[in-house]
């Protein structure tokens, strides 16, 4: 595209900015700036970015760009400029005639207008000159008009444009350093991230992993969301720790009633070594006040106690219902809504109000040096560099088959008659794909075909609806190998 067919669009920046300091309002910008052009780049869109005082001037080469920029936070509101002419008002009245006459034709309009700097002509003089022009075949509303025409001079120039984009607000991402936010997947955590986003606290994703790689590629799918179409300026990453050791420690060494009091203490006590190691400020989590068991204050308290950095909470306040609400409009919901809730290890009457001394007592009993291991050995993944397949083909495909999970045989029917893994059920590829959700979620799945392909195929929309399911890899011939070695007998 030719710098004459670029699109040009005025980036206002939020409020906010506007009350800080001289230096601390430059700094503030000069990261909004790089969080702009990473979010053009990001959309593979060519552009340039001029920062001005109070507003920033974008050229871009894709329309794609208003939604690139008004989801940076810092941005108050973009608008999409049509004309950028010399501030004179004949001029003015007839651009804005050709630009606007048609649209505005059989509807409601307004004329507004901001002069900055010292021109030959005051707003007023543009509200009439131009009202007047456009008002044969247009009825005028100051209120709620149909159409609001702008002019807007400023920089020695005229900028005309009918449109405004709201923006996200807040800080720019960066401007407050970095936290470790613990992520389950579900809507209370992904949700508290992005209002940490919001107020320009950069983020790393800390996973405690209690259920093998398709719950993993779940959480890893809503942490990608959140880096891909919201942290603009920055390059997340997820610190995947496998919890099932530190998790099965503390179902045998800890009294029942706090287990889920002594699991949020591990996990804080992770993330704490995490933050620590990459230089993090806070810790992150998506508590809310009275949510579940292990979250009220007495609870909370007990649980605060084995944090060295700060723990906020910005869900602290709100209901579940005005959490699901935001989730769904930063499109981490649709997600978040098929995850399990792994963490509800909750027994009969779990302890609400534990004192921070008896939880210690009942943590003391679990050897952290197994948490140490865990977070030594943590699996760390660039989020904004994953490609689609990495989150599919990593987590589908297993080689072997746990204990009590229900095999699944989606061969031709001959086939199995002729031989399966023992105790497998036949379903028919078709069948299965049309009515997995009949199957109880709370168990895992081990499907199988000829090649490993098709059984693939329908694992992957298992666990997009949440269940956790896999394609055994290699197929039939790999798994005969897999049950000979465990005395099966097979075909010859």
């Amino acid at each position: 595209m030719a710098d004459s067919e670029r699109l040009l669009y005025l980036v206002r920046v939020a409020p906010e900015l506007a009350t800080k300091a001289r230096g601390t309002r430059r700094r503030f910008q000069q990261q909004l700036v790089r969080n702009l052009r990473d979010a053009l780049a990001s959309a593979a869109i060519e552009g340039q970015v001029e920062s001005r005082w109070s507003h920033l001037l974008v050229e871009a080469s894709d329309r794609a760009a208003l939604h690139q920029l008004s989801a940076v936070f810092g941005v108050s509101s973009v608008s999409e400029i049509e004309a950028r002419i010399e501030p004179d008002l004949d001029d003015i009245v007839r651009v804005g005639t050709d630009l606007f006459g048609v649209r505005v034709r059989g509807k409601t309009y307004a004329v507004r207008t901001r002069i900055t700097g010292s021109v030959g002509f005051t707003s007023q003089d543009v509200k009439v000159r131009l009202g007047a022009a456009l008002n044969p075949d247009a009825t005028v509303d100051l209120d709620r008009p149909d159409v609001t025409v702008t002019v807007d001079v400023r920089d020695g120039r005229a900028f005309l444009y009918s449109g405004k984009t709201r923006g996200v607000g807040g800080l720019p991402l960066g401007v407050e350093g970095r936290a470790v936010c613990l992520i389950s997947g579900g809507f209370d955590s992904a949700v508290a991230a992005w209002l940490m986003l919001k107020r320009g606290v950069a983020l790393d994703y800390v996973f405690c992993n209690l259920s093998g790689d398709a719950y993993e590629r779940a959480v890893v799918s809503v942490a990608k969301v959140l880096a891909d179409a919201w942290s603009y300026g920055d390059r997340p990453r997820i610190h995947v720790v496998d919890f099932e050791g530190p998790m099965a420690t503390l179902k045998e060494a800890v009294r029942p009633k706090y287990w889920q009091v002594v699991l949020k203490r591990l996990m804080y006590r992770t993330a704490e070594a995490v933050g620590r190691e990459i230089g993090a400020e806070a810790i992150i989590t998506g508590e809310s006040v009275g949510q579940v068991s292990s979250q009220t204050l007495g609870n909370l308290r007990a649980i605060d106690a084995v944090a060295g950095l700060p723990v906020l909470r910005p869900l602290v306040g709100l209901d579940k219902e005005e959490i699901i609400a935001r989730a769904d409009r930063i499109g981490t919901g649709v997600l978040s809504k098929h995850i399990r809730e792994y963490c509800a290890i909750v027994p009969h009457r779990p302890v609400t109000h534990a004192k921070p001394r008896a939880a210690a007592d009942e943590e003391s009993r679990v050897d952290l040096s197994l948490l140490a291991d865990a977070v030594a050995r943590r699996k760390v993944l660039e989020l904004r560099g994953l490609e689609a397949v990495d989150l599919v083909q990593p987590y589908i495909f297993t080689s072997d088959i746990p204990d009590g999970a229900m095999v699944i045989d989606c061969r031709e029917p001959h086939h199995y008659r002729a031989w399966h893994y023992p105790k497998a059920v036949h379903r028919e590829l078709d069948d299965l794909a049309a009515r997995f959700r009949e199957l109880d979620k709370t168990r895992v799945y081990v499907l199988y075909c000829g090649f490993g392909v098709q059984s693939a195929y329908v694992a992957e929309r298992m666990q997009r609806q949440g269940y956790e399911a896999y394609s055994f890899k290699g197929g039939i011939r790999q798994l005969m190998t897999y049950a000979a070695t465990r005395g099966y007998p097979v075909l010859a």
